[in-house]
């Protein structure tokens, strides 16, 4: 399973049936779970934790020194990847800092496609989408069920709620609430990410009263304050739009309107 041109470190933890293709480097102080597959000339830093049955592509650095000048060798840097993540060629993602928690994070069931980058203290829940040449900056947050369109690129410390969508090549520069799709440079919002909602089967009357709260947030011209007042009437008998409340009076970017 593993491959004779490929170096691995005597203190990597490997599971028995890991495979690892020509000519990559499994470095020290790496864990890689059971049906993992990494592909030709992959390089695999530590301290990283790799789950179960993930597949990475040929030519990815992962658990690379984080890109902060700030940096300088701490022993709390790493990162943690979690089970069945598909990652593509030439994808890069660095380990955490000390003053960004010590920690980056990729969940479950991520769909990561080529070129992406993933920068240093950023956190990237489960079934996300990221397609080629997304790229996020430093201590940036990734929900669930989160879209990046392609050549997306994230500045440091914004986040992105649960089922949010970017268009391709949007700069996004502030928080991007829950459900909703942006687009342009730099991102604005543009509609409720119907789509999406509909193909994880979210209950139609639910997408209706989001759509509601949409108008209220972005359509009405009401001040912020205004607005929020407003959807927590209706967060009451609806959790998500209570999970749309909870990110806005969280944000410490301002969301992007």
């Amino acid at each position: 399973m593993i491959d004779p041109t490929a170096i691995i470190h005597p203190n990597a933890k490997i599971a028995a049936d890991v495979a690892v293709g020509p000519w990559s480097i499994i470095g020290a102080d790496v864990e890689i779970g059971a049906g993992t597959w990494i592909g030709a000339h992959v390089v695999v830093k530590g301290p990283s934790v790799i789950g179960a049955n993930n597949r990475i592509f040929h030519f990815c650095s992962i658990g690379e020194d984080p890109q902060d000048k700030k940096f300088d060798g701490a022993s709390n840097s790493s990162l943690v990847i979690g089970n069945n993540n598909i990652i593509r060629e030439y994808c890069s993602i660095n380990r955490g800092t000390p003053h960004g928690g010590g920690q980056t994070s990729l969940g479950n069931d991520n769909w990561i496609m080529a070129y992406c980058h993933i920068a240093h203290d950023c956190h990237i829940g489960n079934h996300t989408v990221f397609a080629n040449n997304a790229t996020l900056a430093g201590h940036v947050e990734i929900h669930d069920f989160v879209v990046l369109g392609g050549f997306t690129g994230v500045h440091q410390f914004c986040r992105m709620g649960i089922g949010s969508f970017s268009a391709i090549a949007a700069i996004i520069v502030k928080d991007v609430p829950p459900y909703v799709l942006v687009e342009g440079n730099t991102a604005r919002a543009r509609t409720l990410n119907r789509e999406g909602l509909k193909r994880r089967g979210i209950d139609k009357e639910v997408i209706v009263r989001l759509k509601r709260a949409y108008k209220t947030l972005y359509r009405q011209g009401l001040a912020l304050q205004d607005a929020l007042a407003a959807l927590k009437l209706e967060a009451d008998d609806v959790p998500e739009v209570a999970e749309l409340v909870k990110f806005i009076e969280a944000s410490q970017r301002g969301i992007v309107r």
